[in-house]
């Protein structure tokens, strides 16, 4: 399918009862990954061991929120394409080393979702 979900994302004020909260509410393997100084994202890791998604720090403002990637081959035709279409580009383009690069956006409703390009 093109355009799928991939990815999903806790960007919370308070990582720590966050994942005091899910890692007793389900049955999740969290795992600390160290992103530089200061910063470390918990990859959640589902029953089948595959990686579910993860959480850290919300980097772009207060609250909490959960949010959704999808799957996108060209990131910056993307955008172009929010841009034109109503939405707004919330996040830039942000590199993630050795495995790809995601923006974050609104529609014109005000939801925000994610978009992911997978490193080739």
């Amino acid at each position: 399918m093109a355009n799928a979900f991939v990815h999903i994302e806790l960007n919370s004020n308070n990582v720590a009862k966050a994942r005091e909260f899910y890692s007793r509410l389900f049955d999740w393997r969290l795992e600390d990954v160290p992103m530089g100084p200061g910063m470390t994202y918990t990859m959640i890791k589902t029953g089948d061991d595959k990686t579910g998604g993860g959480m850290w720090q919300n980097p772009v403002g207060p609250g909490s929120i959960w949010i959704t990637y999808v799957a996108v081959d060209d990131l910056e035709a993307s955008l172009a394409k929010v841009k034109e279409f109503g939405g707004t580009v919330k996040q830039d383009i942000t590199e993630v080393p050795n495995m790809g690069r995601f923006s974050l956006i609104t529609d014109p409703s005000g939801a925000v979702i994610g978009l992911w390009e997978a490193a080739s």
